[in-house]
């Protein structure tokens, strides 16, 4: 965390208020991950604040975990200037160190939200709408990538939320029941 605060690796460390590295359990069954910061994640240092963060609250809430239960990142740790798509140098710039979380974290399965997060994870061109059809496995790592819509996506087109309701049933087909308590 501290060597991606002071990140000098491409250009958007001159124009960053912070970096966003990620936030939540270091040990998560579910790693979710979107393109960029936007500006206010850019002021608060968080990912998926404002309305599009609470929409991926009530995501989750509807498979049983709370946003502290996951571990939250960004491809990208540094805003892009106007909320662009991030460069391919960009990414490549910035992939160790989410190559690093998903090591550290070891999640069960990662949720790419959005096609950006979902191509450059899968290191394809595919389009968001076939990348959804199914589980893929992540290139670098034995773990498997559910794709879905972005949460800022699902509110500017709520006629989605029943295919993002969809994607979320074939993630938690990738989690392992958890272990039951032992009756004291």
């Amino acid at each position: 965390e501290e060597t991606v605060a002071g990140c000098p690796l491409c250009p958007l460390c001159a124009s960053r208020s912070r970096t966003v590295f990620g936030v939540g359990r270091r040990d998560a069954d579910i790693l979710v991950v979107g393109e960029a910061p936007g500006a206010e994640e850019d002021r608060q240092g968080e990912p998926f604040v404002g309305r599009a963060g609470q929409l991926l609250d009530n995501m989750l809430r509807a498979l049983g975990y709370s946003r502290e239960q996951v571990f939250i990142a960004n491809m990208l740790k540094c805003r892009p200037p106007r909320n662009r798509d991030p460069e391919a140098s960009e990414v490549a710039a910035c992939w160790p160190y989410l190559d690093r979380q998903i090591e550290l974290v070891a999640p069960q399965v990662i949720l790419a939200v959005g096609r950006i997060a979902a191509q450059s994870l899968l290191a394809t061109d595919r389009p968001l709408r076939t990348l959804r059809q199914g589980s893929h496995q992540l290139p670098t790592r034995d773990v498997p990538v559910v794709v879905s819509y972005h949460p800022a996506y699902l509110l500017r087109s709520p006629q989605d939320k029943a295919k993002a309701w969809q994607d979320l049933r074939r993630l938690r087909g990738h989690l392992k029941p958890a272990m039951p308590e032992e009756e004291a």
